[in-house]
């Protein structure tokens, strides 16, 4: 069984592993960003990954990472979000069932990508409890492996492709900046500059109403989250016990961004690079716009790389209209 620590060989061997099944994912820029921030930024797209957000690299990662007999027995999960989608996707990709507890109000939306993927599945009640009882039930009557959204060895060293793929493109930026809900993008992204950039610091962007990652970072303890409020939907999930010990030895600081500033950068990037992007994804950006409203401006002139982690949004919900 894998330590608890992923090794820099097993990033390497999670990003041969899936290089034929996901997409590179572009880096681009704006000139009216870089001005804006008087720095140099650029923008690594996982809003173009297949099934529209980083999740896939993890998923297609642990998906074929699983021995042919559990590859026939399916794998399961709890998720209302990218990471179900993800999962069904890969999935499907590989000829596999997958097995997907949603909560009875989940968005129709992120419902029928899930279908639409081939995910067979189970409604529960909207608590955690009834997601974790419904899961251990399917898994007791399918035997398929759960797969855990960010909590997982291989799904970290999936997550650390993007940063991997960076890095082949430019070599140590000054910064990488990830979004950090469960802290699967984060660590594995922060272990990717530990191995292989080493002097890039890794910084995470947090909503103010969801800082239960920045309290745990600063006490040096798993604060768990509690009544988080933010259209970041995606960022709504606690640190987890493989996620945590990687954050608190490789990551530089965690950075929060209030409501306005992730509205005000989510739409600078749909008006000024013309591109969907999710309210999480816009963390990056916002805690940089944030942070210069304030006077203060640490980044300036520095090379500055922010991933973009999903593009699922429901367009008949944007926090603008």
């Amino acid at each position: 069984m894998p330590g608890t620590f992923p090794l820099k060989n097993d990033l390497l061997e999670a990003r041969n592993r899936i290089r034929q099944h996901i997409h590179y994912t572009p880096l681009l820029t704006s000139k009216t960003i870089n001005t804006l921030l008087e720095a140099e930024v650029f923008f690594k797209c996982e809003n173009f990954q297949k099934a529209g957000a980083f999740k896939f690299r993890g998923a297609t990662n642990a998906i074929l990472s699983l021995s042919t007999e559990d590859q026939k027995k399916g794998v399961a999960t709890h998720s209302s979000g990218n990471h179900a989608q993800a999962l069904a996707l890969a999935a499907k990709q590989n000829h596999i069932p997958a097995y997907i507890v949603m909560p009875e109000n989940a968005p129709k939306v992120k419902v029928n990508a899930v279908k639409g993927y081939g995910g067979i599945i189970t409604f529960c009640k909207p608590t955690l409890q009834a997601r974790e009882e419904t899961l251990a039930q399917v898994i007791e009557k399918t035997g398929a492996r759960e797969i855990h959204p960010y909590n997982n060895f291989l799904i970290i060293c999936g997550q650390s492709t993007a940063a991997q793929e960076v890095f082949e493109e430019i070599p140590e930026p000054d910064y990488f900046i990830t979004p950090v809900g469960g802290g699967g993008l984060l660590s594995g992204t922060a272990l990717a500059c530990h191995y292989l950039s080493p002097a890039t610091k890794v910084l995470a962007a947090e909503p103010s109403g969801a800082d239960d990652a920045y309290r745990s970072f600063i006490s040096g303890t798993l604060i768990p989250s509690t009544n988080p409020n933010t259209i970041a939907d995606g960022l709504l999930t606690s640190l987890g016990s493989l996620t945590f010990p990687v954050i608190k030895d490789y990551v530089e600081n965690i950075l929060l961004a209030d409501e306005e500033f992730i509205i005000e950068a989510m739409h600078l990037i749909w008006e000024r690079m013309k591109i969907v992007i999710e309210p999480s994804a816009a963390l990056p950006l916002a805690v940089l716009l944030q942070q210069k409203s304030q006077g203060e401006n640490f980044f300036k002139g520095k090379r500055i790389v922010l991933l973009l982690s999903g593009g699922n949004i429901d367009l008949n919900k944007l926090p603008w209209q």
